[in-house]
């Protein structure tokens, strides 16, 4: 691959206009309009894709103690959701082609918003894990999705948009990390309204959706992928490349499903648990969510930089491995002076839980057409969420029953040799479609 646009090539015209064409022959204000709108949603939907964890991870002392949560209930609590994307995640592209992108993107964030409403005020804590999985059902529906919106709306800018995605991700994750303890102060000091005051984001993404969901003929009002289309030549070639592809038989979608498997175990394992790591090492409640911010916040710049320049490489094997590095580094620092380089640490932390933008930027970049970026990104996240599940859940209990951080710590550090493995090899230049037979 020599460049970013060498790897966005789009599949030719079929027979029957598709409703990305019919965009594209709407008069230019109204593209830009749309254009607009669709930018404003991606960033504000990317806003609101942590803050429901990060938020509770901030506070997670507070609720095990007001709903009376033992360690492994937390743990099970950290493990969610991963559950919810796995299980939910599945389902977006079948949603998509029901409903399309724009309406499914903008339930996903009313679903958002009534869970953090609701969550807080539930009263125990099977209400408050049912309200948190309404909320991270939203949150699945769209991690999926935001890679298809991006290859289809911007198909020669998937390194830049993906990287402003990312960006904003980043951002919404280190603010609600950052404000939830100061928010929680200022609205009296009750754990409640600090996690209930996020649902407002939610509601202000809505917005740049309603447009979208009503404007017939965009490529977000129909389905990720075209149907098939009769006769030889150009269209029944389409038709190939848009049939449904046996996503298993590929290498590569299952060395990039393993991958963002392991580095959602490592990000949710951080969200979850590094706060109260830095707490139980003397760290006031305050500063450890700062310094959870910080970990989250180095995604910022990181996540803009990371996914374009990925697309200029045509393996990216090194950007694992150094990001891998990073995150030993880290939990070794924790392991060894939780509290005297507590800085040091959330930032190595930081730059290791990039790996993130780097396999959504995989996601896009290991498949050809839009239909294959749907069906990669459905597969990968899925099953990759799947994988992440016992972390978070392994960590509280290897905390509850050793008394310490040690075990889990070394759990932590130990997960990031197979995670260097499997993202040099989701790193090749190669693609699903090649790999996986039709």
């Amino acid at each position: 691959m020599t460049g970013e646009e060498t790897r966005t090539i789009m599949s030719p015209p079929i027979r029957r206009r598709s409703s990305a064409q019919d965009a594209d022959v709407r008069p230019p204000g109204a593209r830009a309009w749309a254009t607009r709108l669709v930018i404003a949603g991606i960033v504000l939907t990317a806003l609101n894709l942590r803050p429901a964890i990060t938020s509770l991870g901030a506070l997670l002392e507070e609720v095990r103690d007001g709903l009376g949560m033992s360690g492994s209930v937390a743990g099970l609590l950290t493990s969610v959701p991963s559950l919810c994307f796995a299980v939910f995640g599945v389902m977006a592209p079948r949603l998509a082609r029901r409903f399309g992108l724009a309406a499914v993107v903008c339930a996903g964030m009313l679903a958002i918003g009534t869970g953090l409403v609701i969550r807080p005020f539930a009263g125990n804590t099977v209400g408050f894990l049912a309200a948190s999985a309404l909320a991270l059902m939203g949150i699945a529906v769209s991690n999926v999705l935001m890679p298809v919106i991006v290859k289809r709306w911007f198909p020669d800018r998937v390194g830049s948009m993906t990287g402003l995605y990312s960006m904003a991700l980043a951002l919404g994750t280190a603010s609600a990390a950052a404000a939830t303890v100061p928010v929680t102060r200022a609205l009296g000091g009750g754990w409640q309204p600090g996690l209930a005051v996020w649902a407002g984001l939610a509601a202000l993404a809505v917005l740049p959706w309603l447009p979208l969901v009503r404007a017939k003929g965009t490529p977000l009002s129909a389905e990720p992928a075209a149907g098939p289309a009769a006769g030889p030549g150009p269209a029944s070639e389409e038709a190939r490349e848009t049939a449904p592809l046996r996503i298993t038989r590929s290498r590569t979608a299952w060395a990039l499903a393993v991958f963002f498997g392991l580095q959602a175990t490592a990000a949710y394992i951080t969200m979850g648990w590094m706060a109260q790591i830095f707490r139980d090492a003397g760290v006031s409640a305050g500063t450890a969510g700062l310094l959870l911010a910080v970990t989250m916040v180095m995604g910022v710049p990181l996540a803009f930089v990371i996914p374009r320049l990925a697309t200029r490489l045509p393996r990216q094997g090194p950007i694992v491995i150094a990001l891998g590095l990073c995150g030993f580094t880290g939990y070794a620092g924790l392991y060894l002076a939780p509290a005297g380089g507590a800085w040091a640490w959330a930032l190595l932390l930081g730059v290791s839980n990039c790996a993130f933008p780097l396999a959504l930027t995989m996601v896009g970049m290991r498949a050809r057409t839009g239909a294959g970026v749907a069906q990669l990104s459905a597969f990968a996240q899925s099953t990759g969420y799947l994988i992440s599940i016992p972390g978070p859940l392994l960590v509280g209990v290897l905390y509850q029953h050793s008394g310490g951080w040690g075990l889990p710590i070394a759990l932590m550090a130990g997960l990031m040799v197979p995670q260097i493995v499997m993202g040099v090899l989701a790193g090749r230049d190669r693609t699903v479609e090649d790999e996986a037979g039709r």
